[in-house]
């Protein structure tokens, strides 16, 4: 096969998912110079493939222009129509990766496909005879199938790079000066994913009173939008950023963090991509599953032993025991320890 010039990759959702092909995507284009990455996902994370040399963003409205197969089809088409594809990454093994996959394997385009590692994933999380080990990451899986295409590269370690704040993004956060800047991401998509409020209100509340301490909540959705105005007000040194700013200059922000402190969620994958330490409060799920975040140490995971953990890959199955004790028995303590720790660094 003639030497790659464009590769298209697929990543539809989620946002922490896609936030994890960054890394590997900017790895295989400093390696192989000359190439092009085409990287098909939601429209509306653009940002987070910007400052990345070779990569090419676009824009797939998956619950519009682009739903269902003919829909997939004309994405297809929009596509072909703007560069010529030698080989598709597909990243995401969905059904809609897979039916934009074979629009192009039809048309005679190499494909490589990732491996989930599935079985892996359902003898880790099962209720009887647990297979608790560490499984590959889920940046090692997106590596491979850079590989299986035929690209040699490193995966290189993120710089620490600290963004300029905007006008706007100044108006509610302030300059960063020599304050030690807490971004807190409180939710979570399931339940079983996200640490009690009222527990993680006693963590804001702590660094609340301390001087020289502020801190930025992240958060999205009117009912989070409300919880985090809500602290806002009663606290002088929070600032929500909730509904505030948009995506871009929500990772200014976190560019500038000294720690996040985030559930197995986007934001400890956001604030990867800017090399800002992350301390992640793990419930039903666990980092043994391969979504740490990139470049984050075990060490400032949050987490308590129980039998029953893991019992999900995603944290979308509910508690089977009903009391949540893996979110339940952890303290604030023990998160503001952690806290502490990688802030004294």
């Amino acid at each position: 096969m003639s030497k790659l010039r464009t590769i298209l990759a697929t990543r539809f959702s989620a946002m922490g998912d896609v936030a994890m092909c960054i890394p590997v995507i900017r790895s295989v284009l400093a390696a192989n110079p000359g190439l092009q990455i085409v990287f098909v996902t939601n429209k509306k994370w653009g940002a987070l493939c910007e400052d990345v040399p070779g990569l090419v963003f676009f824009p797939a409205d998956v619950k519009g222009a682009h739903k269902g197969v003919p829909g997939l089809y004309k994405l297809s088409r929009e596509i072909r129509k703007s560069y010529k594809i030698d080989a598709l990454a597909d990243l995401h093994q969905v059904l809609r990766s897979q039916v934009l996959r074979t629009f192009f394997k039809l048309a005679g385009t190499k494909v490589a496909v990732i491996d989930k590692g599935r079985a892996e994933k359902k003898a880790l999380t099962r209720r009887e005879n647990k297979e608790l080990k560490p499984l590959q990451s889920t940046v090692d899986r997106y590596a491979s199938v850079f590989r299986e295409l035929g690209l040699q590269f490193d995966l290189l370690p993120i710089e620490r790079q600290q963004k300029t704040l905007q006008p706007g993004t100044l108006q509610l956060t302030g300059e960063k000066r020599t304050d030690t800047w807490i971004g807190i991401a409180p939710f979570a998509a399931h339940r079983e994913k996200m640490y009690p409020l009222d527990n993680m209100k006693e963590v804001i509340q702590h660094y609340a009173a301390q001087p020289g301490v502020k801190v930025l909540l992240f958060g999205g959705g009117e009912a989070e939008i409300r919880a985090l105005n809500e602290l806002e007000v009663k606290y002088p040194s929070v600032v929500s950023l909730a509904g505030k700013i948009g995506l871009n200059e929500e990772l200014d922000v976190i560019s500038n963090l000294d720690v996040m402190l985030s559930m197995d969620s986007a934001n400890m994958h956001l604030a990867s991509l800017f090399a800002v330490p992350v301390v992640s409060i793990w419930g039903a799920t666990h980092p043994y599953a391969g979504f740490m975040g990139y470049g984050q140490e075990m060490m400032n995971a949050v987490q308590v032993d129980l039998s029953c953990r893991p019992c999900s890959v995603f944290g979308n199955k509910t508690c089977f025991r009903g009391d949540w004790a893996c979110m339940e028995q952890i303290l604030p303590p023990m998160i503001t320890h952690k806290v502490d720790n990688v802030i004294k660094k």
